[in-house]
């Protein structure tokens, strides 16, 4: 792999426009490189045949295969560049390149190319700079709450130390006590008592030993620095989970933020703690492969510019970098083995290997036994489909008396499969996507590193769930009933209901089997849109919502579940379902829930935001769950024009509501303004004509739902069964290609601001008057 693409590659992609723009580097020096093809000839030495031609180059001397000839003193006539840094104030310190050479034939072309050298390289110091200076506030600020912590463990669990046979003290009351006092301590257990190391804390720096000595600090025993218990006097816990109780009270402003100094208070906030290292060190070890890779790029490109020019530029230009800030500061490095060592003894127990697992998790590892079964799956499914195309051919079902009780009765049932098939099809194609342009999805949905799910693993279920339906149609495609019975076997006429309870079973299974992390996050993401007015809305969430507003007809084909199973006749196939009050009424409720959801999950955004776009986002879907109102009461009473009329314009208002904000607000596309007209100015997918396929399809894909309210029932060879169902697929195919471009804004979203990491809540809060002070 070229290093280009490698560079490429490697890069922390919300960060890609702080990195050495290294593809134009290149560029300039190809230009540089054809200006001197064009205007000088590289002479050749003949053999003295005359038979092949060799570059002079071949026939100088040899310089060795050690580098101690190129730290031979350069001549100062041989010198081809100066680099100086430039001090300025109240601006960072910049770095400048003279180039002795501009006079040369072709030298302005060099001239430009150190220019834009400096540049690209002062642009890397600086980010650099700054996003060192952010870390070291964050480990002071870590450093701040591990005070806390250490002293609640303290608090909480009350150790005992033993120095030596004579001095014991109990930490929890922060003073020395004789061996005899503290046979008895505060919790009332005396099988022995708990020890703790006397270890000097890494953290600990050598001044600070020295100057406790000197001063002769009384929280300083024999080497041992004490927990200092005051300063939970002077901290407010936040370790309170967010459910819908604590809403409540934060509503009513009743929610305890008083240590009370209970191990469930110690535990939680350990868990916080964990996760804010976990994060922190993420955060260091990309900033270290910055640098690096950075520092990698300035020295090939100085190589190349050698090769071109025949110069010996390199060794001053990357002697520079070498002492720069970005070659010589260590910060990060050390804050890394400290970050290490405290996590390790606080969070380990001593355990390194343990530690380093946790701070650096694998990735998930791509298994060639998915990819195989993925094929096999999917092989199967095709020949089911094959299966049941002849059989209804050979038994010619089109044209029997009980095909239209089977698309009434058994057709909605298995279409809720096949709706859950092409939605995880086209997640599978987003993730594949996602991938190939290198949009940072993990990050964006706020997932746990190696516990993401590739496009080979959604599309491994999708096909074993297509397994299972298709093998229970083929189970169910008999249209007569038994004549001895006058009514259909019951166990295949269970098979639609048995494959629910199993995919209900595979949910909720607590075992590690079938992506437990992965499962277990989509129940907690459809429990936060259930309570979403209790729950802080973030992305995953609404962008669950968004895609369950696409499962319309899933969710009544779940309702048609209950009402066949429970109050039907199913072994006659036979229900009175839209005779019932009850189940019309759940006909539109199902249709607007979704809706709803995201409704009130704008009305939490606003309260937390304060930003107005939430509001008009809010009336975008109460326009649209008003049009589904107006459509299901047309559905269900289609000879009374006035529903027809309103249907119509209340779905019209909807449509043209809902495709301005997919195109403008959620893919962030139709700027006039921008450097690629009618998109916007950053592009991940290199081919425009793209864009503008997606919007047309959306238009196109979003006024399928009309269909109802302009009269088409039904098609030539299709039940309106299947014409419904074929729309809602419509709309699933819809949702797919928005969810590529939604994240895909997002990502660029995340790019510009430079945001590569998630923000972690912390246990601890420092009074007010401790901060002013």
């Amino acid at each position: 792999m070229k290093f280009g693409k490698e560079f490429a590659s490697q890069m922390v992609q919300e960060w890609q426009e702080a990195y050495m723009d290294y593809n134009y580097l290149k560029s300039v020096l190809k230009d540089i490189l054809r200006f001197r093809q064009k205007n000088t000839t590289v002479p050749l030495a003949s053999t003295p045949r005359g038979s092949l031609g060799r570059k002079v180059s071949l026939y100088r001397a040899f310089s060795g295969l050690t580098n101690r000839y190129r730290n031979s003193p350069r001549k100062k006539d041989d010198e081809v560049i100066l680099v100086n840094a430039i001090h300025q104030e109240g601006s960072e310190e910049q770095y400048q390149t003279v180039f002795m050479m501009s006079s040369d034939e072709g030298g302005e072309s060099e001239l430009v190319f150190f220019r834009r050298l400096d540049d690209e390289f002062n642009k890397v110091v600086n980010f650099y700079r700054k996003k060192v200076e952010q870390v070291m506030e964050e480990a002071d600020e870590l450093s701040r709450q591990m005070n806390v912590l250490i002293a609640l463990r303290v608090k909480v669990e009350k150790p005992v130390v033993r120095f030596g046979e004579s001095n014991v003290i109990n930490l929890a009351s922060n003073g020395i006590s004789s061996s005899s006092s503290v046979f008895h301590p505060a919790n009332g257990k005396n099988p022995g008592w708990k020890r703790m190391d006397a270890i000097q804390e890494v953290e600990m720096s050598s001044e600070t030993e020295t100057e406790e000595e000197e001063r002769g600090d009384k929280n300083s025993i024999q080497g041992f620095r004490l927990a200092s218990l005051e300063i939970l006097d002077h901290v407010k816990i936040n370790v309170t989970p967010e459910t819908p109780i604590s809403t409540l009270r934060g509503i009513l402003m009743c929610s305890p933020s008083d240590l009370s100094f209970r191990k469930e208070e110690l535990r939680k906030a350990e868990e916080l703690m964990t996760t804010a290292f976990i994060e922190f060190y993420q955060k260091l070890r990309l900033l270290k492969s910055y640098c690096f890779r950075n520092q990698q790029a300035f020295s090939k490109i100085m190589k190349k510019y050698d090769k071109i020019t025949s110069r010996n530029a390199s060794k001053a230009y990357l002697e520079m970098v070498d002492t720069s800030y970005l070659g010589g500061s260590d910060e990060v490095t050390r804050l890394m083995e400290r970050v290490e060592a405290s996590f390790t003894e606080h969070f380990a127990n001593g355990d390194r290997g343990k530690g380093m697992n946790t701070l650096r998790p694998t990735a998930r590892r791509e298994r060639h036994r998915i990819t195989f079964f993925s094929g096999f799956f999917s092989g199967c499914a095709i020949a089911l489909i094959v299966a049941i195309i002849v059989l209804v051919h050979a038994r010619r079902i089109l044209k029997s008396e009980g095909r239209s009780r089977y698309m009434d009765t058994i057709f909605p049932l298995y279409s809720l499969f096949g709706f859950i098939v092409l939605h995880m099809l086209m997640f599978s194609g987003n993730i594949y996507f996602w991938r190939r342009y290198r949009v940072n999805y993990p990050f964006i949905f706020g997932l746990k590193q190696g516990t993401e799910l590739g496009y080979r693993e959604v599309f491994l279920l999708s096909s074993a769930l297509a397994i299972l339906s298709l093998a229970g149609v083929i189970s169910n495609l008999d249209m007569d009933m038994d004549r001895n019975t006058n009514s259909f076997n019951a166990l295949p006429e269970l098979v639609p209901l048995g494959i629910v309870l199993v995919l209900l079973l595979i949910l909720f299974c607590p075992f590690n089997l079938i992506y437990r992390s992965s499962r277990f996050f989509l129940i907690q993401s459809v429990f936060h849109c259930i309570f979403a007015p209790l729950y802080k809305v973030t992305l995953p969430d609404f962008f669950l919502a968004d895609q369950l507003t696409s499962q319309v007809q899933a969710f009544r084909s779940l309702e048609f579940y209950v009402c066949y199973y429970f109050w039907g006749n199913f072994r006659k196939r036979e229900n009175n379902c839209k005779e019932s009050d009850v189940f019309q009424a759940f006909y539109f409720v199902v249709a607007i829930i979704p809706y709803w959801i995201r409704s009130i999950q704008c009305l939490r955004r606003l309260i937390e935001e304060k930003d107005f776009i939430h509001v008009l986002n809010g009336l975008k879907y109460f326009s649209i769950i008003i049009a589904v109102a107006m459509r299901t009461s047309y559905d269900l009473n289609n000879k009374v024009v006035l529903w027809r009329i309103l249907a119509a314009a209340s779905s019209g208002i909807a449509t043209i509501l809902g495709t301005y904000w997919d195109l403008v607000i959620d893919w962030g596309l139709l700027c006039r303004n921008s450097k690629n007209p009618w998109l916007r100015d950053k592009l991940i997918l290199p081919n425009k004509s793209v864009y503008f396929v997606a919007m047309a399809l959306n238009v196109v894909l979003r006024l399928a739902w009309m269909q109802t309210v302009l009269g088409f029932y039904e098609a030539p060879f299709l039940h309106r069964k299947a014409l419904v169902a074929i729309v809602a697929c419509l709309e699933i195919i819809r949702r797919g290609i928005w969810n590529f471009f939604r994240l895909e804004n997002e990502h660029l979203n995340n790019v510009g601001k430079y945001r590569a990491f998630k923000s972690v809540p912390l246990p601890f809060n420092y009074d007010e008057e401790d901060k002013d002070g």
